[in-house]
């Protein structure tokens, strides 16, 4: 069974490449049906199938700065993407990623980095879900209520407290419909830049749900938002870890492969589920991926294999049913359509 393993010339070791292949379509799915490169997956999948932890935060940011140019694009056509609010995040993003970069240098010099960043990346994971969950339960508490904005019914509404903020200069964000003071999503990129940078995972684990509910974006400009943001640290990441070499080249191109193709069933797959429908499914994706580390952290290798490997291909195979069962409802409206017309 050689033929299934590759080797990686750079960390000097073997790994199973199959798995490289199905993490890359995967996270191509995920990241684009979710808004973020998909790396929260990534960093602790490749640690699992034997990478040291730095060179899977390298390779991991190379690989979704590749792949998050494809779903950008796609979201783009949809009008999903706020330009000039990515833009703004730029300056906080780039600082973050370089400050967490070097604390990972740090760390690895300690040789502590894989214990440290498995933890935290438990922590992280552990906050985001718990911010999902109980979103949806205020939202669903609202919507019995009667409690119906523009929006639909909200659970978590912090944004509304930090428009108040009025530090010049206040920029109107067009496309997100929200009008704020920059430094407000200046501050945002730069504290999810340092975890891109320190957990290798281009800060979209946490930038998506921050533009949702620090800064105000619907859930589908969002989606599209974090993305180009995510393809603007993922760029400025590979540079910056390919400089320290922690870059597994051959693993970003497999990877880079499977996510090409994934990328564009994801971002299709967001035309035809809004708002709640993409939080939850992205809150168990995220346990799944706690659960895997935790697993690892412990030496439950191969569990936690299993885990990772399972979660991220059945919430891939979710969203293309998504995809496909919303892709045939438009075609009978749109037969049905014609024929009236007839």
């Amino acid at each position: 069974m050689d033929w299934l393993y590759m080797y990686m010339p750079i960390a000097g070791f073997n790994i199973f490449w199959p798995g490289l292949v199905l993490i890359g379509f995967s996270v191509g799915v995920i990241g684009g049906f979710f808004g973020m490169g998909g790396a929260w997956m990534v960093t602790p999948g490749l640690n699992i199938l034997g990478f040291p932890m730095a060179f899977a935060i390298g390779s991991d940011i190379a690989h979704i700065a590749g792949k998050s140019m494809v779903s950008t694009f796609r979201h783009s056509k949809f009008g999903n993407v706020d330009y000039k609010l990515g833009l703004t995040m730029v300056i906080g993003t780039v600082i973050g990623i370089e400050l967490g970069a070097q604390i990972v240098m740090w760390l690895e010099a300690l040789g502590k980095v894989g214990p440290v960043v498995r933890w935290v990346y438990v922590g992280v994971l552990l906050l985001i879900a718990f911010m999902v969950f109980y979103d949806y339960r205020k939202a669903v508490k609202a919507r019995a209520r009667g409690d119906i904005g523009e929006r639909g019914a909200e659970g978590i509404t912090w944004y509304r407290t930090l428009h108040k903020i009025n530090i010049p200069p206040m920029v109107h964000f067009r496309v997100a419909g929200i009008y704020c003071s920059a430094w407000l999503p200046i501050f945002v990129s730069f504290l999810t830049g340092v975890l891109a940078g320190f957990l290798g995972i281009g800060g979209g684990l946490l930038r998506m749900p921050a533009l949702v509910y620090l800064v105000g974006c619907p859930t589908h400009i969002a989606v599209g938002t974090d993305l180009f943001e995510v393809m603007i640290s993922g760029l400025y990441g590979t540079f910056t870890y390919g400089a320290k070499g922690r870059i597994e080249m051959w693993a970003v191109f497999v990877m880079l492969c499977g996510a090409a193709i994934g990328a564009q069933f994801g971002t299709v797959a967001t035309k035809y589920a809004k708002g709640y429908g993409i939080r939850i499914a992205f809150g168990l994706g995220v346990l799944a991926c706690m659960i895997s580390i935790i697993l690892k952290q412990f030496k439950y290798d191969l569990p936690a294999t299993v885990l990772i490997l399972g979660a991220v291909g059945a919430i891939s195979l979710y969203i293309i049913l998504i995809m496909v069962r919303g892709a045939a409802q438009e075609l009978r409206e749109k037969k049905e359509a014609q024929r009236l017309a007839a």
